[in-house]
C-alpha cells in the first residue's frame, strides 16, 4: 500500500501532538472546534467532493451529532477518551477502504480510456457482444455481413485489452452498460 497521509483536526493542541505521533494517514475529526463543528467542516469538505475517510472524535457523544455524521458519509464515530487499539484499528480500516476505492476508481478511469478509443460502429458491436448475441445476430441487426462483425469484435477485443468475452463482459458491466 502506497503512503497515506492522516489529517488531524482537533481544538486541543495536546490531542493533535498526541494523535499526530499515532498516525500516518486518514482524515479524523473532532465534533466540536472553535468556530467550526466537525459536521460542518464535514459538509464543506463534501461539497468540493472530497473524498476522505473522516473519523470523528468526540468527548460529548450525541446520538443526533453521530447519525447525521454517519449518514453524510463519515467513516466511524468514536467517543473520548479513546482506546488506542480501536482507533487505529478504525484507522487501518480506513486506509484500506480508501485505497481500494482509489484503485477502483483508477481502474474505471482506464476502461473509460479504453472505452473512448472505440469507434461507434466498435461500440454498437460491443453493446451487441455483451448482451449475448453471435456475430450472424449482430451482422443482421446492423444490416452488414458477419466477417464484418468478426472484425470490430477483434478490434473491440484488442482496445479493450480483453482476453475473454467473459472479461469484456465483466468490463462492460463496470462501464455501466
Amino acid at each position: 500500500m502506497k503512503t497515506q497521509t492522516v489529517f488531524v483536526v482537533d481544538d486541543e493542541a495536546g490531542v493533535r501532538e498526541a494523535l499526530a505521533r499515532l498516525f500516518r494517514s486518514t482524515g479524523l475529526l473532532d465534533l466540536e472546534m472553535p468556530g467550526l463543528r466537525g459536521t460542518e467542516l464535514q459538509q464543506r469538505l463534501n461539497d468540493v467532493g472530497c473524498t476522505l475517510p473522516i473519523i470523528f472524535l468526540t468527548g460529548r457523544a450525541e446520538v443526533p451529532d453521530g447519525i447525521r455524521a454517519m449518514k453524510q458519509g463519515a467513516f466511524d464515530f468514536l467517543t473520548k477518551p479513546i482506546e488506542e487499539d480501536a482507533l487505529l484499528s478504525s484507522v487501518q480500516t480506513a486506509l484500506a477502504r480508501e485505497f481500494e476505492v482509489r484503485q477502483n476508481c483508477a481502474e474505471l478511469r482506464d476502461l473509460q480510456g479504453r472505452m473512448a478509443t472505440l469507434t461507434s460502429r466498435e461500440r454498437e458491436v460491443l453493446t451487441h457482444v455483451v448482451s449475448g448475441q453471435l456475430n450472424k445476430q449482430i451482422a443482421h441487426d446492423l444490416g452488414t455481413v458477419e466477417q464484418t462483425i468478426k472484425v470490430h469484435r477483434r478490434r473491440v477485443m484488442h482496445k479493450m485489452k480483453a482476453d475473454s468475452l467473459a472479461e469484456l463482459v465483466r468490463m462492460a458491466e463496470r462501464l455501466g452498460m
